[in-house]
């Protein structure tokens, strides 16, 4: 099953989870997180399949989420307009992301990667 990996060319960590998948044989079809961000209904999933926090879909590092005050604002923001923002501005979002079937998995760490898809290497 090949994998949505939503990624930004300019990102280190995306640059390591892609050697990952491309190191594994794990295929995938990968999406500029910026130019096509996932839509709010995909960041839902994206939400209930990763069981992380909502403030974790949020790329807290960023430029965008500085000087947007989202800090703050997210202490008073309901889920939908969260997801409604992140999804009208894919650099709010913490990368990359990866969808693969059930799975769902925020930023990159190789252990994560590895419990969750294995490797498609025989």
């Amino acid at each position: 099953m090949k994998a949505v990996f939503y990624a930004y060319p300019g990102c280190s960590t995306c640059r390591n989870a892609r050697r990952w998948l491309d190191d594994h044989d794990i295929p995938y079809e990968e999406r500029n997180i910026a130019e096509h961000p996932p839509s709010a209904a995909e960041l839902r999933t994206i939400l209930q399949r990763s069981g992380v926090a909502l403030r974790r879909l949020f790329n807290t590092s960023g430029q965008l989420y500085r000087t947007g005050g989202y800090a703050e604002r997210l202490k008073t923001m309901d889920e939908d307009s969260a997801l409604a923002e992140l999804a009208s501005h894919g650099m709010l979002i913490r990368r990359p992301l990866l969808l693969r079937g059930a799975i769902a998995l925020v930023g990159f760490d190789a252990a994560a990667y590895a419990g969750a898809l294995g490797s498609a290497k025989t």
